[in-house]
């Protein structure tokens, strides 16, 4: 299958879609699925894009993911630390570490990621995770909840 890009970060036949459908808390984030798995290749490939001010769920889960920023810049919480990420940057979020995105630029962050294509739901923060981030240097006034 041929997923051929358009020129303004959206391929021919991959629908934009909700970044999630159960709600939750994120704030202008939109995911286009453009690899769902084959046999021998049990992986997705998504990309997502948060526009300027906007930021993912801060969640984590059983599964690791593999990130390349695609698109402008942003911060993003790993773990118990903020990393600055920007064009071509790439990134792995190892399984159990809390993350979240926040587009920081005038422009979208858009980043590809890939995960397995069978993977476990998000863990959202109860109220003594969110203690304890905001306990952390430079991830109180990170973190968006």
């Amino acid at each position: 299958m041929l997923a051929r890009h358009s020129g303004d970060y959206h391929w021919d036949a991959v629908p934009v879609l909700a970044y999630k459908e159960d709600g939750g808390r994120f704030k202008d984030v939109t995911r286009q699925v453009l690899f769902d798995g084959a046999p021998g290749l049990p992986c997705q490939m998504r990309y997502f894009e948060v526009s300027p001010g906007g930021h993912s769920s801060l969640e984590h889960h059983a599964h690791v993911h593999f990130v390349i920023i695609f698109r402008g810049e942003g911060d993003v919480l790993i773990g118990d630390a903020v990393h600055h990420v920007r064009e071509r940057d790439a990134l792995t979020i190892p399984a159990h570490h809390w993350h979240q995105f926040r587009a920081t630029g005038e422009t979208p962050l858009g980043f590809l990621c890939l995960v397995a294509a069978e993977r476990d739901r998000p863990a959202v923060p109860t109220a003594d995770d969110i203690e304890a981030l905001k306990r952390l240097p430079g991830v109180k006034n990170f973190i968006r909840w």
